[in-house]
């Protein structure tokens, strides 16, 4: 067919990743419900702090665990069709949380909520097959500012809870993706790759030959890398809330705002750490985000602390914390260097696997989404056993560290190598044009 090879128009992948985009914050916003209302349904129910942890991340495992499958079958039956399905059936369970009354039947309305969160990696593996090598970064950075759905709910949420109690929340938050349903299927058509496959009659990739990737141990090195900048990005989103009331006494209404801003900062920057990783490399990016996580890990791990020191003439005392300000200020850098990680890690993924974008994300993103499902209900486990708010950052802190060896041993691994070629230059370093 003549038209095969033509280029997408510009105004069809503006439609894509416009939309995609927003149906990714809605997304969001949904899967990131329990961030507020957790925090009423705890009062309402008696939940201790470990429980409240288990309810906030349940949404997250199920987000987690599909997204493997979803990136696989919107490789195989395209983006357009997994993103309106996933949409329809995660509002359908939105609307029937507002029902449920019992912590049980709670926590199994937030399983079918949960499925909002495969939403990325539909829309990962969408928008990359619009876009040509050196501009997908950009794209998924975009896509990524999607994460700003998690401040969504921290704005308005709790007014919304307030004035009209937080079933209210639940059934307007279904009802948004109802309509973004709607809007996101009339207004963009399906991925060139799809539709040519459509025209030549080939089928789809099997299952099988979609997980040979998996084999690569760096699948795994990326997905570490995603569990702390991506997991633990969404552990904080739902966790903070809970921790500005209980480590700062702050009411629902400013722990929601001191919150957003930490998510929005995590989020709005992704598309410029995308742009940096098409220019200077993904590698580079990584560097960064790791070295300023550790020192802002760091610094929110130290708990408030009152010092004596038996001096000459006496003791003498004195007291060293954050205050709520300092606190959101070092969060908000973490947060943004945070975002600029995101955007490297998908880079890295469609410069080495163009042609398994939906496995290999969707196994990356799997491991990252389990780190949101896991870190809350460690926080809450570790506020249980330690009694020190500030435990949560102790063992982000370790985390990164880790990441961060891994990382560098295996670089200077690569660059020690007798084959240059296993390395990119995306990963190496600065790309070259």
């Amino acid at each position: 067919m003549k038209n095969e090879n033509i280029a997408p128009s510009t105004g069809d992948q503006t439609a894509a990743l416009s939309l995609s985009t927003l149906a990714f914050t809605v997304c969001f916003a949904v899967w990131t419900i329990f961030a507020i209302i957790g925090v009423q349904i705890q009062k309402d129910l008696g939940l201790s702090d470990t429980q409240l942890g288990i309810l906030v991340g349940t949404p997250i495992l199920t987000g987690s665990l599909i997204r493997l499958m979803l990136g696989i079958w919107t490789d195989q039956f395209g983006g357009r069709v997994m993103f309106a399905w996933v949409m329809l059936a995660s509002s359908l369970a939105t609307f029937l949380l507002s029902g449920a009354q019992t912590y049980s039947q709670i926590l199994l309305a937030a399983l079918g909520v949960g499925i909002a969160g495969g939403s990325f990696v539909v829309g990962i593996t969408y928008v990359a097959h619009w876009f040509p090598p050196h501009r997908k970064g950009m794209a998924m950075g975009v896509l990524g500012m999607g994460n700003a759905g998690a401040a969504v709910t921290k704005f308005v949420a709790p007014y919304v809870m307030i004035a009209f109690g937080w079933p209210m929340v639940a059934q307007v938050w279904a009802a948004a993706l109802l309509l973004m349903t709607a809007v996101f299927w009339f207004g963009t058509k399906d991925e060139p790759t799809l539709a040519k496959r459509v025209a030549e009659g080939q089928p789809p990739e099997s299952f099988w030959d979609q997980l040979e990737p998996l084999k690569d141990a760096r699948v795994w090195r990326f997905s570490l890398y995603y569990f702390f900048v991506f997991g633990a990005f969404v552990a904080l989103a739902l966790w903070l809330p809970r921790y500005l009331t209980g480590a700062y006494g702050v009411d629902i209404k400013l722990a929601g705002l001191l919150a957003a801003s930490y998510s929005l900062s995590a989020s709005v920057f992704r598309a410029w750490g995308g742009w940096l990783s098409d220019r200077y490399g993904a590698r580079t990016v990584m560097y960064a985000t790791f070295w300023v996580s550790i020192i802002c890990c760091f610094l929110l791990a130290y708990p408030h602390t009152d010092y004596v020191i038996h001096g000459i003439k006496g003791d003498i005392t004195f007291s060293f914390g954050w205050n709520v300000w300092a606190f959101t200020g070092i969060l908000f850098v973490l947060g943004f260097f945070m975002s600029f990680g995101k955007a490297a890690v998908y880079k890295h993924i469609v410069s080495y696997y163009p042609n398994r974008v939906g496995a290999v994300s969707g196994m990356v993103g799997l491991v990252g989404g389990l780190g949101g499902w896991i870190l809350p209900i460690l926080f809450g486990v570790m506020n249980d056993l330690t009694g020190i708010w500030s435990s949560c950052f102790m063992l982000l802190y370790g985390l990164v560290i880790i990441s961060m060896i891994w990382m560098h041993w295996t670089i200077r691994h690569m660059e020690k190598s007798e084959h240059p070629t296993l390395a990119m230059p995306q990963d190496l370093g600065s790309q070259k044009k």
